[in-house]
């Protein structure tokens, strides 16, 4: 079982990590790696999560498959068997395993063939300590999947004996000198992607793997780990796609569930971890960006329409338009630069060292699904308590209501696979509520938005100032929805009862 952890680096950096003290102490090593990637025409093995290499290392040929990867942000675990062969013309097939050859039962062996190839310089540095040891690793070098070529600058940390926690250690005493990034994709991955057998696209949530009968340690642990995964899946994409900005969108969810799960320890007599605070600072920090994603993608183009039911209001103009696409822009700008700094790799790694050394306490020995109970049962009184009299809330009242709908909505997904099925109804008719709280917030937002950008001319005053009077208009006339929304909810079926 290969574990081990894996991070981008500049390419400008390398200098500098190769001078960090922790690895001037040691000596190097360093091994020119041509590794060929097999698949069948159809990407077979890749559709099965398995990934066939053979590389050439040290003048002899290895081949090395890989079962589908376990990743819990940057930390990866998978299975491995890797053995020497003859030659990197075909795999050997007849070298593996019953239980990896077991991995490509229903292929045809004969079909696999080289789809694409890494060539890249690695250093490696074997560091030792009373705790454990790993092997750090710099690769520089590039894919090349026909005639397309993808850089490669990254640092594998790889447990080679002790606790998995020494790799986050290690990490992070890199990262107080050396820029690193989260880069959760594998090189067989990028190289896929070269490839054009698959196209990133962004990751929902992940369900966690809970159990009724589970020991509320492990599901809590499983909800966080979750919400992990789908951070740390979104981040490349949000970095080298921006424009598409349901990236952005579902980076912020999984922010949002981690910052549910921290919220939970509170009910298992835990603390919230140290890490939560930088979290809410990062949900923060992103919200702009978020915010005008909405108004641009959603909010925009239905005000347009109602704009040009009026006649003589055909559309906004020109210096308008670009103001809000600039603003816009630049928002998923700011936000990218926070990713790449520092603060939000050690946010990363240290919820990733958390996940691994969280001590269980006599308070969270219960049964997950009664600990599901007690905490929907919570949040589920603090939504009835805001929905109170939902007809006559003003706007700072339905804001608190959105708030509570949001936080059940979160535990109630997280809890869900406890109850399967059952949770379906109530989880539709509660998003339901959300989201129609939701649109009218976003159309509140939509106005300070345009509040907040300069009006330097009287024509570009009176195309925003017409544009938020639109935004009021279109908050008024949906202002009852939501009451026959939340009544549906009140009926429905609480499915932990």
């Amino acid at each position: 079982m290969e574990v081990e952890l894996k991070l981008a680096l500049h390419p400008r950096h390398r200098a500098r990590l190769r001078r960090h003290s922790l690895l001037t102490a040691v000596t190097p090593e360093q091994h020119p790696l041509l590794s060929i990637y097999f698949d069948t025409e159809k990407f077979d093995l890749m559709r099965r999560g398995i990934t066939l290499r053979l590389r050439y290392v040290n003048n002899r040929w290895v081949q090395t498959l890989k079962a589908e990867a376990q990743s819990v942000g940057a930390l990866t675990s998978r299975p491995e068997w890797e053995v020497t062969v003859i030659d990197g013309k075909h795999p050997d097939f007849s070298a593996l395993p019953p239980v990896a050859l077991d991995l490509l039962s229903g292929i045809k062996l004969k079909r696999i063939v080289p789809v694409f190839t890494t060539e890249f310089q690695r250093t490696t540095w074997l560091i030792d300590s009373k705790q454990a040891q790993v092997e750090v690793a710099l690769d520089s070098g590039n894919i090349y999947a026909g005639d397309a070529s993808s850089n490669i600058c990254e640092v594998e940390i790889e447990l080679k004996s002790g606790a998995p926690e020494f790799l986050f250690d290690m990490a992070i005493r890199l990262l107080e000198h050396v820029s690193l990034h989260v880069e959760p994709r594998s090189k067989a991955e990028r190289g896929y992607i070269l490839s054009n057998a698959m196209t990133p696209v962004p990751v929902k949530a992940v369900q966690p793997m809970i159990e009724k009968n589970q020991p509320t340690k492990d599901a809590w642990n499983a909800i966080l780990q979750a919400a992990l995964v789908q951070l740390s899946a979104n981040v490349p994409g949000f970095l080298e796609n921006a424009h598409d900005t349901e990236y952005l969108h579902q980076l912020r969810v999984a922010l949002r569930r981690l910052h549910t799960g921290a919220q939970l320890a509170k009910s298992l007599g835990q603390a919230i971890p140290d890490w939560n605070r930088p979290l809410r600072a990062l949900m923060q920090a992103l919200n702009p960006a978020r915010d005008w994603d909405v108004f641009q993608q959603e909010i925009l183009p239905e005000i347009l329409l109602t704009l040009e039911s009026s006649a003589g209001n055909i559309d906004i103009n020109d210096t308008a338009s670009a103001l809000l696409q600039n603003t816009a822009a630049l928002a998923r700008q700011q936000s990218q630069e926070l990713l790449r700094k520092p603060e939000f790799t050690r946010l990363m790694l240290d919820i990733g060292r958390s996940l691994l050394s969280a001590t269980p306490t006599e308070a969270r020995q219960q049964e997950a699904k009664i600990w599901a109970k007690t905490v929907l049962d919570k949040r589920w009184q603090k939504l009835r308590k805001s929905c109170h009299g939902f007809a006559k809330l003003d706007a700072n009242g339905r804001h608190k209501a959105r708030i509570a709908a949001k936080k059940l909505r979160y535990v109630a997904d997280a809890f869900a696979p406890i109850y399967g099925k059952r949770a379906d109804h109530f989880i539709a008719a509660l998003s339901a509520l959300q989201n129609e709280l939701g649109y009218t917030n976003d159309l509140i937002i939509g106005q300070q938005l345009l509040h907040k950008l300069p009006k330097r001319t009287v024509m570009l005053s009176f195309e925003l100032g017409r544009l938020s009077g639109a935004l009021e208009f279109a908050a008024a006339r949906r202002a009852h929805l939501p009451t026959a929304v939340w009544r549906r909810l009140a009926r429905s079926q609480l499915f932990w009862r």
